[in-house]
């Protein structure tokens, strides 16, 4: 069910948004890693889920899951609810055991659309679990509007290893200090000219 559902996703991904992956090198092809892209708009992890060869598991916030269909879809691609605003320690352990199982996890830092443009702080969840897990993260910058036939770009940078900041990270200040430096690789990758 989910390779047929993918599949159609992603044909309908293709004719909507034209997507281009650019830095597909930088995926591991077997090891669990943190995708951390900027958060755009409500179908960009959607675009990842699709265009991705490996499967990439969501966390998604807690809201999404009060409609039917999309409980439905988030059991079959493997997307896990978050409480956002405060330590959600069930997401915390579903997202270590996946990293654990060399699984893909997709987090947006941003915690919410256009976060950094709304001048939200980034959550420093990503860097905690990548340091705890001893995984690297992903960065990502997704370029465009998502409006339909525009292209969107998913640019993938290499992999930022966090595992030498396992004991760090529990510093809140350390922590956020990593956050903002991820955060400005996933803007110098949203704003690179492809």
């Amino acid at each position: 069910m989910r390779v047929i559902i993918k599949f159609i996703f992603k044909i309908i991904a293709i004719i909507l948004y034209r997507p281009k992956i650019v830095g597909k090198e930088n995926l591991p092809k077997d090891t669990g890693a943190l995708i951390c892209p900027n958060h755009v708009h409500n179908l960009d992890s959607a675009v990842i889920v699709a265009m991705f060869k490996r499967k990439v598991n969501v966390l998604a916030k807690e809201e999404l899951f009060k409609n039917g269909f999309i409980r439905w879809i988030a059991d079959i691609f493997g997307v896990y609810p978050v409480k956002r605003g405060r330590a959600d320690l069930q997401a915390i352990k579903i997202s270590l055991k996946l990293l654990k199982n060399d699984e893909l996890l997709l987090m947006f830092p941003e915690g919410t659309r256009h976060g950094l443009d709304k001048g939200k702080k980034p959550k420093n969840g990503a860097v905690l679990i990548a340091a705890t897990a001893g995984k690297p993260i992903i960065p990502i910058g997704i370029q465009g509007s998502f409006k339909p036939f525009r292209k969107v770009i998913v640019n993938i940078g290499k992999p930022i290893d966090y595992s030498q900041y396992s004991e760090e990270v529990k510093e809140k200040e350390q922590a956020s200090k990593l956050t903002q430096e991820l955060m400005q690789e996933i803007v110098k990758l949203r704003d690179a000219k492809i």
